[in-house]
C-alpha cells in the first residue's frame, strides 16, 4: 500500500516538475520568436520535455519537426539555384 502510494507520487512528481520545466522552456521560446534569441532552437526543446509527458506536445514536436525540415530543404534548393544562375555563363 505504501510503495503503490509513494509510486503514484512519484509519478505525480514527474509529471508536474516536467510540466514547468517544459512550459517554461517553451514560453522562453515563444517570447524569443520576437526578442533577440534562437527561437527556433528552445521552442522544439521545450516541446521535446513536454513531449516525455504530454502525447499533445509529441504531436506537435512532430509539427514543429517536419516544418523546419521543409524550410530547410526549402532555403537549400533556392541557395542551389541562385549559386547555378551566378555560375552558368550568360550568352
Amino acid at each position: 500500500m505504501i510503495q503503490k502510494t509513494l509510486h503514484m507520487t512519484y509519478k505525480l512528481a514527474r509529471r508536474i516538475v516536467i510540466g514547468v520545466v517544459g512550459a517554461t522552456v517553451l514560453l522562453i521560446g515563444i517570447v524569443m520568436m520576437v526578442a533577440p534569441g534562437p527561437a527556433l532552437i528552445v521552442i522544439p526543446l521545450g516541446l521535446a520535455i513536454l513531449s516525455l509527458e504530454f502525447a499533445w506536445a509529441r504531436h506537435w514536436l512532430k509539427k514543429v519537426r517536419e516544418r523546419i525540415s521543409r524550410e530547410v530543404r526549402s532555403r537549400q534548393k533556392n541557395r542551389a539555384e541562385a549559386h547555378r544562375q551566378r555560375a552558368t555563363p550568360e550568352p
